[in-house]
């Protein structure tokens, strides 16, 4: 029988898989379908609670997808091996809502969705730099609300970022994408922090700035920061691209915040509690001239008080990976991961997974976090 907000695909499967969401596109449901899977999807927009999450597991269930906004721990990874569960993947690349040691001490594989997200993301991180730079909510407000009267000299100055420096916090995947189109069209210095060097990116402005300067323009520079701080001093833009951990949370506090410059915009598409929230509200107040520019939020969906009526600070509902392309490709990777290790594929051991999204997709999981803890064999 079916539950009343769930939809059943291919219900003669012989291998139950839940999925806490409803997932964009199609064929992440034929390849999980062409892996004998019944596929059990949740309809609800409303976050699923852990108690609503183990009773979807009923008395069996073989594979499960589940969100960021879900919290999978040991109460959850318990219930489910219980059911006979073998396989879960996040309909995420982050997974900090993921305890990997208690999937893993109940030998249960975690699958995630890199590798389609990076441009996406970083476009984002670039879309939301310009708006705060350049006033373009506030301004969109001023104008919607019948205030706008006449052009003037004066009428939302915002900030030229062209030959300024960019700092960035997290230099992986999409750290370094947006920090090339920052460097390519805009012509920006580069400091970054990272606790390992990148020498890719490195390599890239060095080429980069020596083709600036055969143009007869001044070359670009890039450094990697010794500290935060260094880069919170030195950066006019500074866009976050750290994960989430102990180390993190509240990475940016209100004394780094005091560190900044006074009209330096801050950006952050990574996770909500990388920045102390009320500290930001706090300052942002206090320095009308600085301006954020957020994509994620500490207690999401709630906002800190005070946040959303501030004028310097532009919002939008964690829409980083909000295309039509990323969020069908996150659906097909975790399809992918859980039809996989049901069928007893191999672990993919590369970091490119565009061959997933091919006509013809290899034959393995293609993001596996704890393969190596669970001894599982490799692809190739």
């Amino acid at each position: 029988m079916v539950q009343p907000g769930w939809k059943i695909h291919r219900p003669d499967g012989a291998l139950r898989v839940i999925v806490t969401k409803d997932l964009p596109g199609a064929r992440w449901v034929e390849i999980l379908a062409a892996a004998g899977c019944r596929v059990e999807v949740c309809t609800s927009a409303a976050v699923l609670s852990r108690a609503e999450i183990r009773a979807a597991f009923g008395g069996r269930c073989d594979g499960a997808i589940g969100q960021l906004t879900e919290e999978w721990g040991e109460e959850l990874f318990s219930a489910f091996k219980a059911a006979g569960g073998r396989a879960y993947s996040n309909y995420a690349v982050g997974f900090n809502n993921v305890d990997l040691a208690a999937a893993t001490r109940h030998g249960i594989p975690v699958g995630n969705t890199p590798g389609v997200l990076t441009e996406t993301t970083a476009e984002m991180a670039v879309a939301l730099t310009f708006a705060a730079a350049r006033r373009v909510g506030e301004s969109e407000r001023f104008l919607r609300a019948g205030r706008y009267t006449s052009w003037l000299p004066t009428l939302f100055l915002g900030e030229l970022l062209r030959g300024k420096t960019v700092g960035i916090i997290g230099a992986g995947r999409i750290g370094e994408a947006y920090a090339r189109m920052m460097m390519e069209g805009h012509k920006m210095d580069l400091v970054y922090y990272d606790l390992r060097a990148n020498d890719a990116l490195e390599r890239y402005a060095a080429d980069y700035g020596r083709f600036l300067q055969a143009h007869g323009q001044r070359p670009v520079t890039c450094r990697r920061a010794p500290q935060v701080d260094d880069l919170l001093r030195a950066a006019d833009v500074v866009s976050i691209h750290t994960v989430l951990d102990v180390s993190t949370r509240h990475l940016i506090n209100a004394e780094r915040l005091a560190r900044m410059k006074p009209n330096a915009v801050i950006v952050n598409t990574s996770r909500g509690p990388v920045i102390d929230e009320a500290a930001l509200v706090a300052h942002c107040r206090a320095h009308p001239e600085f301006r954020a520019g957020l994509d994620v939020f500490e207690n999401e969906p709630r906002l800190a008080p005070g946040l959303a009526e501030l004028d310097n600070v532009v919002i939008v509902p964690h829409i980083a990976s909000a295309t039509r392309w990323t969020r069908e490709g996150m659906a097909i990777l975790a399809a992918a991961n859980v039809a996989g290790l049901l069928t007893g594929a191999p672990a993919w051991n590369r970091t490119d997974v565009m061959p997933f999204l091919g006509a013809a997709p290899p034959p393995a999981a293609p993001s596996v976090l704890n393969a190596k803890e669970l001894g599982m064999p490799l692809y190739g």
